[in-house]
């Protein structure tokens, strides 16, 4: 019984998402599979399904699938589905680093 009065209580749980502070912004989006999209963030809701405006989805190496590079298609208005969403951040700010468990590891095998 108290666990079903928890959840029909008209308190709404809060999320740890902060995606308003980003609307009307550039963000990048990382999908599962590997797809990254850039654009402008205009809406969200409670499952993380995004719209983005004047989105561009960065393309792959064709040598190295795994290797996204800085060549970009327009895509334009675009809905992504919450469930393939995997990373959003701003597009503004963020730098790529290196891996710093990528030498720990190679160095305890010699």
């Amino acid at each position: 019984l108290g666990g079903r009065e928890l959840r029909g209580s008209s308190s709404k749980k809060e999320s740890i998402l902060e995606l308003a502070k980003l609307v009307d912004s550039n963000v990048r989006v990382k999908c599962l599979g590997g797809r990254e999209l850039r654009g402008t963030l205009r809406g969200y809701d409670e499952l993380v399904n995004l719209v983005l405006d004047d989105c561009e989805e960065f393309l792959r190496d064709p040598e190295d699938p795994e290797r996204i590079t800085n060549q970009t298609r327009r895509l334009g208005l675009v809905v992504i589905r919450g469930t393939q969403v995997s990373l959003v951040s701003p597009d503004e700010g963020t730098e790529e680093i290196a891996n710093p468990f990528l030498g720990a590891g190679e160095e305890e095998e010699e």
